[in-house]
This record gives structure tokens, sequence and C-alpha cells, in this order.
């Protein structure tokens, strides 16, 4: 059994060796998309294009439209007329318009109330809270700093014991809050399940499109050597790749590995075995590379919204929350995450590892009883 094993291997890796194209696509897109990924993957929000159109003109509304322009998180444009606000935000040249009313000093300097008027383009949710929640930022620290210029000026000795409440952040295992800590870890974990799922069902689809899968079964090579011949492979090269792309976030992101490479080792050998399931499972629905391609695609999809990776599991239905359980990649994430940023070990993430070995074992099974009577 050993030496027909070892001979389906080593021809498995001569395919993939012999192939230049197979070589470059296995290491070099892993690592460019996690670079891209890593850029292009965040949750921060700068330089929002707001307009403004100042209708008092006065030095205190000078002084508010100069925080906007200091603030890094917008791009000012000034305007005359309100008119044109329309036109710019169809043209997606502004996210945002403020508009300063007539009087707005002088609202302000009688102790009244002044309003500001904030028009948003909504067809991006995110963006227009994230925007408003900036231009919020801006107006309260105007109105507060102002506030106690004119309690300094009319009452000192009461401004100088005015009562005021600071608070201190102190971020744990993010320190900058930077939200490409957060994303790349995330993005081995979708790369991961990309490559080894469309890997393992394009190659037994690929036996089977091309008429060798019958000639080798023929061969006195057993059902269970050829799958293992078939998976083994594959499972090798997505811990390849989880180091390459390890390798890329760590050193070219600054994202720490807080915690231990066992750990680590560990949860991504689980993940890697549930892809392998998942990929020879539809590797048994599949006849040809593009129904494999649709299918392969009808898991991933919904494998990464599910997952956690770019909004909370939390702020789901709850239906769709208890479907996450069924996701690997939601358990795979959560290592990720915790043994990066957090430094999280097994009497942490025990129940994430178990959770992956369970489902990698139910997923082989039942794929490999499929595809034996698929290859019947």
């Amino acid at each position: 059994m050993l030496g027909r094993l070892r001979q389906m291997l080593i021809k498995e890796f001569l395919h993939v060796i012999r192939d230049k194209r197979a070589r470059f696509f296995l290491f070099a897109p892993p690592v460019i998309q996690t670079l891209v990924f890593g850029y292009a993957a965040t949750l921060e929000i700068k330089h929002v294009p707001i307009a403004i159109v100042d209708y008092d003109n006065s030095q205190v509304s000078r002084d508010l439209v100069s925080r906007f322009q200091a603030s890094r998180y917008f791009e000012v444009r000034h305007l005359s007329d309100r008119r044109e606000i329309p036109e710019l935000i169809d043209r997606d040249e502004a996210i945002m318009a403020l508009q300063i009313n007539s009087g707005f000093a002088r609202d302000l300097g009688k102790g009244e109330t002044a309003h500001l008027q904030v028009v948003v383009d909504a067809s991006n949710s995110n963006t227009a809270l994230v925007g408003l929640g900036y231009v919020n930022q801006v107006a309260q620290g105007f109105a507060r700093e102002y506030r106690l210029k004119t309690l300094a000026r009319q009452a000192p000795a009461l401004a100088g014991g005015l009562p005021e409440i600071v608070v201190e952040r102190r971020p744990w295992y993010n320190p900058d809050m930077s939200s490409q800590w957060f994303f790349v870890p995330g993005v081995i974990g979708n790369l991961v399940l990309v490559i080894v799922v469309t890997l393992t069902a394009f190659a037994v689809v690929r036996e089977r499109e091309i008429g060798t899968l019958e000639q080798i079964m023929v061969t006195p090579i057993r059902r269970v050597e050829f799958i293992l011949g078939k998976t083994i492979p594959f499972f090798l090269i997505g811990l390849l790749d989880t180091a390459l792309i390890s390798a890329a976030g760590t050193l070219w992101f600054r994202v720490p590995l807080n915690g231990s490479f066992l750990v680590l080792g560990a949860g991504t050998v689980f993940f890697i075995l549930c892809m392998l399931g998942v990929g020879l499972f539809i590797s048994t629905v599949s006849a040809t590379q593009q129904q494999a391609m649709v299918t392969s695609f009808f898991f991933i999809m919904p494998a990464v919204i599910f997952s956690g990776f770019g909004s909370p599991i939390s702020s789901m239905p709850e239906i769709l929350q208890r479907l996450t359980y069924l996701n690997p990649l939601r358990y795979y994430e959560v290592v990720l995450r915790s043994v990066y940023l957090k430094g999280g070990g097994f009497d942490l993430l025990w129940p994430q590892m178990a959770a992956m070995a369970a489902i990698a074992l139910v997923m082989l099974t039942v794929s490999v009883l499929r595809f034996q009577k698929s290859l019947e």
C-alpha cells in the first residue's frame, strides 16, 4: 500500500512541479492577494470628500471650517451656493455637504442653539454613518471649546473650577487600533479556504473530465490510496501557502504573532482537513471543471460572509447566526486573530479546535463515502 501511495504522491507533485503556471498560481497569487487585501480591506474611512457652504462667513464659522480642513478624515471643498451640492453628490465628487446658515455666530453669541445642516449620500450606509460620526466629533469639539472660551471671558473664576470628564483610552491587543491588524489574519483564512477547496475539487474533476480517472482505477491502486494521493499533496500545499501568507502579513504589515506557532499550526491543520472534505464533496457532485467552479463559488462566498471576516456575527439575524456554527472558517478566524493579537493558547481555543475537528471528521467521512460510490 505504501509503495502505491508513494507513487501516487510522486505523480501529483510532479504534475505541479512540471507545470510552470501551476507553480506560479499556487504560491505567487496568495502572497500578492494578501498584500492587496491588507491595504484594501479596512474599516477606516479617511479623506471623506465634503463640500462646505458658509453663508455666515464670520470669524466663528471660519474657525469651524478650519477644523474640518485640519482633520485627516476630510477633504474640504468650498462652495458659494448650496445649489451646487446635488450635482457634486450625483457625480460622487462629494459624499457629504455641510451648510452653515447665516446668523450662526450671532446665535452662538446669544447663547442660543446654532443649527448646521449636513447632507449625506446614504447609498453606502456604512460610509454615511462613519462620516456623520466624524462631523459630530468636530462639531461637538468646536462647541465645547467655544463654550469654555465664552465662559472664561465672562466668568474666569467659574471657568477655572468647572468639572470636566476626560476619557483615557487604553486599547488592548491593538494599541494603534489599526484595521490591518484585524483584517490581515482574516485574509489568511479566506485565501487558504479558496486554495484548498478549489485545488481538491478541480484536481479530481479534471481527472474525470479528461478520462484519466478510469485509467487510474483499472490499476492496482485502491480507492483509499487514490483519495489519499489526491488530498495529501493539497494538504501540504495548504500548509505551505499558510506559512507564506502568514510571513507576508507579519513581515510586511507588521502584524505581531503573539501566540504559539504550535497553536496556529494545530488550528490550520484542522481547518485544512475541513476544506479537503469540502473539496472532495464538491468533486462528487461535479462532472466538469465548470460545475466544480460554480459549486465552489456557491460554498466560498457564504463561508466568507458568515465567518465574521468583515462584519460581526452578532449583527446578523439570529437564524443566520446559528448557521455560522456549521462554517469552519468562523472558528478558524477566531483562532487566527486570537493567536496573532491576543496570544491565545489551547486553554482558550480548544472549543474552536474541537468544532473544526468534528466538522472535518464529518465532512471527510461523508465525502470519502460519496467519492467511493461515485467511482463505482
